[in-house]
């Protein structure tokens, strides 16, 4: 079986981004039945140099339309990251996974070889696309989706591994 790189990318995304939209709906809850703010859980941090959650969102959200999009030689939307609330982070959510049913899966054909350039620190990464999908755009936004997880774990949401990655298939 051949995977495209349509498969590996956009529905591997918008799945990702339905359980970090459920993360942030059990921490919502989590901050009703505690009586905790919810702006405290926004705004965490595992340590005062990392990114807040509403951050580790943003990134991830760019980096699921921005990735997708590359691929598919579109034009990405661009968000304001002025998300404060949890209802925001889940419009933010909304609105990347709406981005990602508009891309046509034929736009990717042959994008594992098309040149991708990507801003970088104050300079241009320029990379196939399978290895900037596999190499960059994925364990980005892996990592900032880890981030929102351990965030929201490490200050009691009754959250765990099924919770990040899904039910196991049938």
């Amino acid at each position: 079986m051949t995977l495209s790189m349509y498969q590996a990318s956009v529905p591997v995304f918008a799945r990702n981004l339905g359980h970090l939209a459920a993360i942030l709906d059990k921490a919502a809850t989590h901050a009703a039945a505690k009586k905790i703010d919810p702006a405290v859980l926004v705004g965490a941090r595992l340590y005062p140099d990392m990114l807040p959650l509403s951050k580790q969102v943003q990134i991830a959200t760019d980096h699921a339309k921005n990735g997708s999009g590359r691929l598919a030689g579109a034009e990405r939307p661009v968000f304001e990251d002025d998300e404060t609330t949890f209802e925001q982070l889940q419009a933010r959510i909304a609105k990347t996974l709406d981005y990602l049913k508009t891309l046509d899966p034929a736009r990717f054909e042959g994008s594992d070889e098309r040149e991708i350039s990507v801003p970088v620190r104050g300079r241009e990464l320029v990379l196939k696309g399978a290895p900037y999908l596999l190499g960059f755009a994925q364990p980005n936004f892996y990592f900032h989706v880890g981030m929102a997880y351990a965030l929201l774990r490490h200050n009691g949401v009754e959250i765990g591994k099924t919770d990040f990655i899904g039910a196991l298939p049938d």
